[in-house]
């Protein structure tokens, strides 16, 4: 590895991105983060009320969390994060950042999203933006660095699967 590597656990809400990112981030010792966290009061309080982020919402975000991931990579350390990171010019933001970023788009069908959101709990995103997202995910395509995996898989195989990925 020339350098530390970026690896964005991508997809809509209830995909699965927390788990299987905390998961791998504790096999490996990387540090690891929810791109929730960078989001600033008004987006947070915007989607609890139901009302979808648009790009000038999201921008400033990204922008924090490309950021971080230079910091992290400068100081030689590789992450696991979490990002819905749904729109293709969203993720060649994320790949500006200083380290070998790579993505890992976690797929299930709707109703599967929607029974997730529906049964956790303490989290902002209601299931009734679950559409708003599905709507505007642009898939990885061919020239992007990443893979996609079903995340109704158990999440030691997500693991597996992303370590194969990854080639390490």
């Amino acid at each position: 590895m020339s350098q530390p590597y970026a690896l964005v656990f991508m997809g809509v809400s209830g995909s699965g991105k927390s788990t299987a990112a905390e998961a791998f981030a504790e096999k490996m010792g990387w540090p690891f983060a929810e791109a929730d966290e960078f989001h600033p009061k008004a987006n947070v309080d915007k989607m609890s009320q139901g009302i979808a982020l648009n790009d000038d919402d999201r921008w400033p975000w990204l922008r924090d969390i490309r950021d971080w991931i230079s910091q992290q990579s400068q100081a030689g350390t590789s992450v696991v994060l979490t990002c819905s990171a749904l729109k293709k010019s969203y993720r060649v933001l994320l790949e500006e950042a200083d380290a070998d970023v790579r993505f890992v788009l976690l797929h299930a069908d709707r109703e599967v999203l929607e029974a997730r959101m529906e049964h956790r709990e303490n989290h902002y995103m209601p299931a009734s933006l679950l559409d708003s997202q599905l709507a505007t995910l642009e898939p990885l395509e061919d020239d992007e660095p990443g893979v996609v995996i079903d995340s109704q898989h158990p999440t030691e195989q997500i693991i597996v699967k992303t370590l194969e990925y990854l080639g390490i």
